[in-house]
């Protein structure tokens, strides 16, 4: 286990991260209804000793423009041990949903320089950083999942280039296709806000990033 007894947690991201989490930050019994408070649930009864705090500062909606606006207080300023990033499924979505917005969609040079920024910002006072890959419950040939794998390709080149520890949400929910529709893991039409079961996919991937030993006694 990578984490140290004491560490600070922190998942920031989109809706998928936020689940309905309490504010100005969500933990204990107010970190939402997703992977986060999966997280925080296999933590607690997994490394008990550990005495994790896990924190979620997820906003529906966000894309690396909103979390640059945020990222001080809502990052920085609390000061977190470890941090874990997932964002960019808006930055795609809103590329296809509302085209005709007046404000011109994220591009992927934007995604990865906004991104490149925040992480200068917070690597020194980090122990470790999580990159997780945005992703779409459908196959490649769905335009979206080919524009959604284009920016999980930035996230895999940050990961190299900070020493991160990476999630490919993507691949896991490829995985899970071989044996299931994938979006019967998500929690409605629209392929991206995942149930219970997809929540814990999410959540056993970072949780393995961090070393989790599932068989521990």
């Amino acid at each position: 286990m990578k984490l140290n007894r004491n560490d600070k947690l922190l998942l920031i991201g989109d809706s998928v991260t936020d689940t309905g989490r309490a504010y100005p930050v969500g933990y204990g019994s107010g970190l939402g209804s997703g992977y986060a408070s999966l997280v925080d649930a296999l933590l607690r009864t997994g490394y008990p000793e550990l005495n994790t705090l896990v924190l979620n500062t997820g906003i529906g909606g966000d894309t690396v423009r909103h979390l640059k606006k945020r990222w001080q207080s809502d990052v920085l300023d609390l000061k977190p041990d470890w941090l874990s990033i997932m964002i960019g499924i808006n930055d795609v979505w809103r590329q296809f949903d509302t085209p005709e917005a007046i404000q011109p969609a994220v591009t992927l040079d934007e995604y990865e320089a906004t991104l490149r920024e925040l992480l200068d910002a917070v690597q020194p006072g980090l122990k470790g950083l999580i990159l997780m890959t945005p992703y779409y419950m459908t196959g490649p040939e769905d335009p979206m999942r080919a524009m959604m794998d284009r920016y999980g390709a930035v996230i895999k080149r940050l990961a190299g280039d900070y020493g991160a520890e990476l999630v490919d949400t993507q691949a896991a929910f490829d995985r899970m296709g071989h044996h299931m529709v994938q979006s019967s893991l998500s929690n409605g039409w629209d392929h991206v806000h995942p149930n219970t079961a997809g929540s814990m996919l999410l959540a056993r991937g970072l949780l393995n990033a961090l070393d989790f030993e599932w068989e521990r006694h």
